[in-house]
């Protein structure tokens, strides 16, 4: 962390790309801020797009959250290459390192008293030789939510995600997991509750209660597949019924006081 700045964010990661990071991400930004919170949004590397093209994440990132910074200070490092950031920065002629990522992120943070740090990918994928994105989360020193997807496999991905978090001393908020397609399961507390029941004959319904009772990290959410015909406002509301807010808030509100 950069001296003198105080210890203020979370950092959101994945079990791969794809799985609805930037989707959550800007989201949870537009209802912290709904609920009176000064929180800003970085997401310091993207690739396969670049700021002011709709796609690109920095312009969803800003237009959904609601905030006023510049996409190039969201993501002040974007290739035009959809690879592993190691390989598209070197094909734009560029290197990363973690001291640089963080040298960009001062204007970003002084404007807020929090922020949601969205990761590329998983915390295994490259900067470099010698450094991959779980470097940069453990150098920012911010709890970590887990975005993962519902289905067949996740288990397996979610939690080496989360050993691999806490290899490198990284503490985890917690596991949202995002996409259902049809039913979202209930809650329940142990195998005896899932019995001989059809609902949980299939993985999307048991996978969240699994992932929780191995690792011990808590779910946060489980969250449906939404259409883009939903609007805004009806998204940020089912996202706000969907995902455990609350406890996102008071950590936020443990590290701006």
């Amino acid at each position: 962390m950069l001296p003198g700045r105080k210890k203020k964010g979370i950092f959101i990661t994945g079990t791969d790309t794809g799985v609805g990071k930037t989707w959550i991400t800007s989201r949870l930004a537009a209802i912290l801020c709904r609920r009176g919170l000064n929180v800003g949004v970085w997401k310091p590397i993207q690739s396969g797009a670049m700021p002011g093209d709709p796609e690109a994440d920095s312009f969803i990132l800003k237009t959904i959250a609601g905030v006023d910074d510049a996409e190039h200070e969201i993501s002040p490092f974007s290739f035009t290459a959809p690879l592993a950031p190691m390989m598209a920065a070197h094909l734009d002629g560029r290197a990363l390192d973690v001291d640089t990522i963080m040298n960009s992120s001062e204007n970003v943070f002084q404007r807020y008293d929090a922020v949601l740090v969205e990761g590329v990918g998983g915390l295994a994928v490259p900067l470099n030789n010698d450094e991959m994105i779980v470097d940069l989360a453990a150098r920012l020193d911010y709890p970590v939510i887990v975005i993962s997807r519902p289905g067949l496999g996740t288990i397996n991905h979610t939690l080496l995600t989360l050993s691999y978090a806490s290899q490198f001393g990284l503490s985890v908020l917690g596991v949202i997991f995002n996409g259902y397609e049809e039913e979202i399961p209930p809650a329940i507390d142990s195998m005896d509750e899932i019995g001989s029941a059809v609902a949980f004959q299939t993985s999307e319904m048991s996978n969240p209660f699994m992932v929780e009772t191995i690792s011990g990290t808590p779910v946060l959410g489980k969250v449906p597949r939404i259409s883009d015909d939903v609007s805004l406002k009806e998204q940020i509301n089912i996202i706000d019924c969907c995902v455990d807010v609350d406890k996102i808030v008071s950590e936020f509100e443990s590290v701006i006081q």
